[in-house]
């Protein structure tokens, strides 16, 4: 993945997405045993990650590109009377990837465990009343039991995009493309 995305000249940020990726694989597997806090699924981590991430990569450009790393912010051709609010709409978009980056990582988590608590304690009442109603809702819990399997691989995919759009934040870094 980071040869791939970044290039195999970069290979020295491959400790540091491959640490990011199994720390937050790690704790989202951990997050869906049951009684268990998902650490993911806390805001305080989610941003934090990607606040810090974010900061690294900006300080990162600056020290490789010094003050042409500016340019980043306006796109070649832009005429003149546009800059001002192009170089706004930029800065905005840049500093939005922070955000969007621990947000879609929290969200996902969130949704996917808020589901999994209302599924349980829906089941866990159905499988208490009655013994007919106990056996009808092994239909019902089967679907349940699938939703985990889908949250286990949210669990994964969620550490993969998020390493994924960390190599891209590298990559535009390194090479202001």
């Amino acid at each position: 993945m980071v040869r791939e995305q970044i290039g195999s000249q970069y290979e020295e940020y491959l400790p540091l997405v491959y640490s990011i990726f199994f720390f937050i694989i790690i704790a989202n597997l951990t997050g869906n045993v049951p009684y268990n806090f998902t650490v993911g699924t806390s805001i305080i981590v989610s941003l934090g990650i990607s606040i810090t991430i974010f900061i690294a990569v900006t300080v990162l450009a600056l020290t490789k590109h010094k003050l042409h790393f500016f340019s980043f912010f306006l796109p070649n051709g832009t005429p003149l009377p546009l800059t001002p609010i192009l170089t706004l709409v930029e800065l905005v978009s840049y500093a939005a990837r922070a955000l969007s980056l621990g947000v879609r990582l929290l969200a996902n988590l969130c949704a996917g465990h808020a589901l999994l608590k209302i599924l349980s304690t829906f089941l866990a009442q159905m499988f208490t009343s009655s013994i007919i109603i106990a056996i009808l809702t092994l239909i019902p819990f089967s679907i349940f039991v699938a939703i985990i399997g889908l949250e286990l691989a949210v669990s994964v995919i969620q550490a993969y995009v998020f390493s994924l759009l960390l190599c891209s934040y590298i990559k535009d870094a390194v090479e202001l493309h």
